[in-house]
């Protein structure tokens, strides 16, 4: 592991800071369905020279000389992640997931187009259509919800499909549990004359690993980020079909970023390396146990659990309801416990999303750390504890060191 000696030496206050985290990360439980720890060969190809490098354009086709390794990386990384997914096409420039999804809907969308997409609170995403967001102010957004049972109503989506007629119909989310019906979501936009578009962000990593069945045979486009459960550096990607390739790399460059990062490129190369490898699907099958042994203990406890249940690796619980406990307030205690959630929003939530009535829960970072049934055992009964505890800092203190204990055995890395 890199002891960072250089850094240290130039700037204390920086390196200080940077141990601190890495302090942080090594004694608590992450447990944000977003985060996870990437390996150290990541981690080496983010600090690479690559980064010194700017290769705006794409391979064989820069503006810029001194390309050679560039475009060995940019297309390995593009060959590795086609074959991981099955796609007939890939870009891998995008920086993140937010701009992934931006320049998707300009490579196929004219401004006041209108995007059918799922509602935030339902458990969608900001990208897909918040009022506060670019796109919304740019496209013309319809918004879905699901039902009080957790699912979603067909019917009703092939209804306002039908009175709407999108351009775009959009799917994913990022704290929805429940597994979306591909082939009924793309018979409906067929039925409309509508693009298809999956956001795979938070599913990602169970879909290459084969625990999840995959949208990119049924869905026009696809994007995703390339942390979360995919468990590479914080970046994202768009698969798609054919048709759409040369309007999706129009897009990214020069549509809405300039030059790629090319170390976090060479890094996304390595990381779809490492999920091209059986224990990839191995991890991949253990994070749905695990979410679904976390959730069979908070339903023990007398958990309200948003949605009915979970089917991928993250668990959405409505702390008002269950322990009178706001989302903010459970966050905050939370965390003085060395236990790392976010707040969230529920859905249709009467509190606003600063302090909203819930929290998100993901197993992917523990299960990287190869944490099983037993470890979320004992993680939902120290997360009830602390919900319980009024914020009482001795409470808190003696489950923090409780915390550290069980993280000793299961280093991040060795």
């Amino acid at each position: 592991m890199n002891t960072y000696h250089s850094l240290k030496e130039s700037d204390k206050a920086a390196y200080d800071a940077l141990k601190g985290e890495m302090k942080r990360e090594e004694q608590g439980l992450e447990l944000i369905a977003s985060e996870n720890t990437v390996s150290p060969a990541v981690l080496d190809a983010l600090g690479s020279v690559f980064t010194n490098k700017y290769s705006e354009g794409y391979p064989g086709r820069r503006y810029y000389g001194g390309q050679e390794y560039t475009d060995i990386i940019e297309t390995l990384a593009i060959d590795r992640v086609k074959e991981l997914f099955g796609s007939e096409h890939a870009n891998v420039q995008p920086l993140s997931g937010a701009s992934a999804n931006l320049a998707a809907y300009a490579a196929v969308l004219a401004p006041g187009d209108t995007v059918l997409g799922m509602d935030l609170s339902h458990g969608g995403h900001l990208t897909h259509g918040h009022p506060v967001t670019l796109p919304a102010k740019v496209y013309r957004f319809i918004r879905y919800k699901t039902e009080a049972d957790g699912t979603i109503d067909y019917d009703k989506l092939e209804a306002l499909a039908v009175l709407e007629h999108p351009k775009l119909m959009l799917a994913g989310f990022s704290s929805y549990t429940r597994q979306i019906d591909y082939e009924r979501f793309t018979a409906i936009a067929a039925k409309v004359g509508a693009i298809t578009m999956m956001d795979m962000a938070h599913i990602a990593g169970m879909i290459a690993g084969k625990a999840l069945p995959s949208p990119v045979p049924h869905f026009d486009i696809v994007t995703a980020t390339t942390h979360k459960t995919l468990r590479g550096p914080r970046g994202g990607l768009i698969l798609c079909k054919e048709p759409f390739a040369k309007a999706i790399d129009k897009a990214v460059f020069p549509g809405v970023q300039g030059g790629p990062h090319m170390h976090m490129v060479l890094a996304k190369a390595v990381a779809f390396g490492e999920a091209l490898r059986p224990e990839f699907e191995v991890y991949a099958r253990q994070i749905l146990t695990n979410a679904k042994a976390l959730e069979e203990s908070f339903i023990g406890l007398g958990y309200e659990i948003v949605f009915g249940t979970t089917e991928n690796h993250m668990l959405l619980i409505d702390t008002v309801k269950s322990r009178n406990v706001t989302g903010k307030d459970a966050e905050a205690w939370l965390d003085l416990a060395s236990i790392t959630v976010n707040k969230n929003v529920l859905p249709d939530d009467p509190r606003g999303p600063l302090d909203p009535s819930g929290i998100r829960i993901g197993v992917p970072a523990v299960t990287t750390r190869g944490m099983k049934e037993d470890e979320m055992r004992m993680i939902a009964g120290w997360i009830d504890s602390v919900l319980r505890s009024e914020g009482k800092k001795k409470i808190l203190s003696g489950i923090r060191k409780e915390v550290k204990t069980l993280c000793k055995s299961f280093p991040i890395y060795h």
